[in-house]
This record gives C-alpha cells, sequence and structure tokens, in this order.
C-alpha cells in the first residue's frame, strides 16, 4: 500500500474527514506556465510533448512544485484513445484536434481494434510511471479518459465543434453504428484506465467534455450506459470522479453511478447539487474568467464557493480546465485562498 505524504484528495473522495478542502485544477499542466512553454518549444509540438514519456512527466510535475495544488495529474490527452484504436489526430495550431480519416460506416468501425494499452498507450504508462518515482509520495497522481461519448463526437465529426451536429446526426440516423463505435470506444477506455491504474493513478477522472450538446433522454441513450460500464470495472480499484461538462439535467443520475466524485461546471448550484447528489463528493466549479478578476475579487469568490459547498465531502476546482492567458499568481492565489479558508 502506497503511504502518501499528502492523501487529502484520497480521502475527501472517500467521503473521509480532512484537514482542510484539497485543491487542484484542469488543465493545471498547461499554458499557463512559463515553465511549460518552455518544454512545450523543445518537444516541437504538442503530441510529441504528449508521446515523450519524460517531457510528459515533466510538465505533469510542474503544477505540484510551482502551484502547490494537492494532486498531478498525468499529461496526454483525451483523444490518445481513437489514435490507439486506429485512427490517429493531428494537432493543428488554432484549429485543434483534427482527424484525417473519420469514422462513417459499420464497415469502418470494424477497422478498428479495442487499443492494448501495454502496446498502443504505452508511453502513457511510462509517463506515468516516471512522476510516480519523481513524486516519491508526495500527492497522488490522477489518471483520466475522455467519456466514450465525447470520444464518438471526434472520431464522427473529424474535429471541434459548436454543435456536433455531424456526429448527433449519426445518434439519430443510425443508433445501432452509434452504440456499436461507443461500445468499442468504452472498451478501449477500461483497459486503458485500468492500466494506467496498475502503473500508480490513485484516482482516475472521467471527461464528458461534450455532454451538454445532447438531451437528457439521448444522454441517457448514448452516454450514461457507457460511463457506468467504465465506474462499474474501476469501481474496486481506486476512486473515479465524473465529470459532464453542461449536463446539469443529468447530476442526479450520475450521482447513482458507482463513483465516489462528481465534477460540477460552474453552471451547477452547490446546494441544489449537493440535494441532488446526497452521498457522492462534489468537485468544482469555480468559473475559470474568476481568475482574471483582482486578487481580491478571487479572494471573495473563491470564500463564496467555499461556504456554498462547505468543507466536507468536497474538492475544490475550476468548473472547466483553466484558460491558456490566466495569470499565474491570480492561480496561485485561488489556490492559497481555498488552503487558508478552509484549514480554519
Amino acid at each position: 500500500m502506497e503511504i502518501l505524504q499528502n492523501d487529502l484528495l484520497l480521502r475527501a473522495a472517500r467521503g473521509e474527514r480532512t484537514e482542510r478542502v484539497p485543491v487542484w485544477m484542469m488543465r493545471q499542466a498547461g499554458r499557463i506556465l512559463a515553465e511549460y512553454r518552455a518544454v512545450r518549444e523543445k518537444a516541437g509540438n504538442f503530441i510529441k510533448l504528449a508521446t515523450t514519456p519524460e517531457l510528459a512527466a515533466e510538465v505533469t510535475l510542474q503544477p505540484v512544485d510551482l502551484l502547490g495544488v494537492d494532486a498531478a495529474i498525468i499529461f496526454s490527452d483525451i483523444l490518445v484513445v481513437p489514435e490507439a484504436m486506429g485512427l490517429p489526430y493531428e494537432m493543428e495550431e488554432k484549429r485543434g484536434p483534427v482527424f484525417p480519416q473519420v469514422v462513417k460506416t459499420v464497415a469502418d468501425i470494424e477497422q478498428l481494434r479495442v487499443a492494448d494499452p501495454e502496446e498502443h498507450l504505452k508511453y502513457v504508462l511510462d509517463a506515468i510511471k516516471i512522476v510516480k518515482q519523481e513524486l516519491n509520495g508526495r500527492v497522488p497522481l490522477i489518471g483520466f479518459a475522455g467519456a466514450p461519448f465525447t470520444i464518438f463526437c471526434y472520431m464522427v465529426e473529424g474535429k471541434g465543434s459548436k454543435t456536433f451536429s455531424v456526429a448527433k446526426k449519426a445518434l439519430y440516423a443510425d443508433p445501432q453504428f452509434s452504440h456499436a463505435l461507443l461500445q468499442k470506444i468504452t472498451d478501449s477506455t477500461i483497459a486503458y484506465l485500468k492500466a494506467q491504474v496498475a502503473v500508480g493513478a490513485n484516482l482516475v477522472q472521467i471527461f464528458d467534455s461534450w455532454a451538454g450538446i445532447l438531451s437528457p433522454e439521448q444522454y441517457r441513450t448514448f452516454s450514461l450506459p457507457y460511463i457506468k460500464q467504465i465506474c462499474d470495472a474501476l469501481a474496486d480499484s481506486v476512486p473515479v470522479t465524473v465529470f459532464a461538462k453542461g449536463a446539469f439535467f443529468a447530476r442526479q443520475d450520475i450521482g447513482q453511478l458507482n463513483c465516489s466524485v462528481v465534477g460540477l461546471d460552474w453552471n451547477m448550484d452547490a446546494a441544489e447539487s449537493r440535494q441532488l447528489i446526497p452521498t457522492k463528493t462534489l468537485q468544482g466549479n469555480l468559473d475559470p474568467c474568476v481568475l482574471y478578476a483582482d486578487y481580491a475579487q478571487i479572494r471573495t469568490e473563491v470564500t463564496k464557493m467555499l461556504r456554498s459547498f462547505g468543507t466536507h465531502r468536497y474538492i475544490a476546482n475550476l468548473g472547466h480546465g483553466v484558460y491558456p492567458d490566466t495569470d499565474p499568481d491570480k492561480v496561485r492565489c485561488f489556490i492559497d485562498t481555498v488552503k487558508s479558508y478552509s484549514s480554519k
């Protein structure tokens, strides 16, 4: 059994009492830090950075050393899973991820493989091993993957979109195709997350970034059942966090999954969420734009958030990833306010 010097995150996730509220941030290993930008420049591009274990490990550790967060999250991308299944992507500056080929037919699905993490995602597992060694028990390490529906969006649409209308069209026009692809993504994701846990991830988070584009009925049909499979497969190993951006309508359903933590965005009210999800730890949900405010206002907003969530069964975070042009000192102000206010 690994002994951690700081296990606040894990205790909060399990619903145990903590001396103060643990805090970390989505996208904390990233462009807000000049040190990250230096490593990325050395790598040449994003994909090279994410697929070079030593460099991915280096940027994973930066926020722990430079910002004082209570957890590291492995530096990677949710789109490594489709790539491992045989659908490579490119990262275009200003445009984001682009898939040169997309999945259109059942025959295309049959061409894809269920990813073998040891073979197709070894670079992530190697990065985790390096991080675990370097962390030496200082804080827990979070592993992650995209939720099957969010991955499905990219594999069918081929790029980011405001509406993902091509992907959503498939749900209505060809549900059989949609379920077949979602199941293959799910099988790959379960194997991948289990492999992350095997090499040292202490908690895993499922990111359903595009959850909010679905109707409640479609969410229950095309997203929740697959997230449920992942939660059930991992429930006996480590705590699982489900973060479904924009799916305020699904909070009660998500609260009934076999997960420990439910991540909230800033549209999800703390008191209402507690009522809907009484038995889970909640995580979130400061609007990342608060970090553009002055220091006094940041402290006010963070304190307000902590008051509304309380200090038990709670992990402080933003309601989405930190924006790249945020001043790192404002980020430190957020983290320090959580620590000082919640340890009173």
